[in-house]
């Protein structure tokens, strides 16, 4: 009886789990703000930008790491890059909108 009772709490765990994951697989567009103390403005930090990070990291000869973890100097450094850069993430650069049916 007792080895029945560990295995449906196993089950429900595992069922509890998946559902979880698939539930949270379908979210688009998530990104968050980035305050830029410099400038004193806000970036959203989603899809666009990222590929001005990563154009910036390829430019200055980086590796890829996680922006918030650059040193202040550094984010700096990338602020005053961005800021000289056009609005708009270069049109080869940005994802094919979906097809619509």
């Amino acid at each position: 009886m007792q080895n029945f009772f560990r295995k449906m709490a196993l089950a429900g765990g595992l069922t509890f789990a998946a559902a979880l994951t698939a539930c949270g697989g379908g979210a688009v567009g998530v990104g968050y703000n980035v305050y830029d103390p410099y400038y004193g403005d806000y970036h959203y930090w989603g899809p666009d930008e990222v590929v001005y990070y990563n154009r910036w990291l390829n430019e200055t000869h980086r590796h890829q790491r996680d922006f918030r973890r650059l040193p202040a100097a550094q984010q700096h450094e990338y602020w005053t890059w961005r800021h000289a850069q056009p609005a708009a993430p270069p049109a080869a650069a940005r994802p094919a909108p979906p097809e619509r049916r």
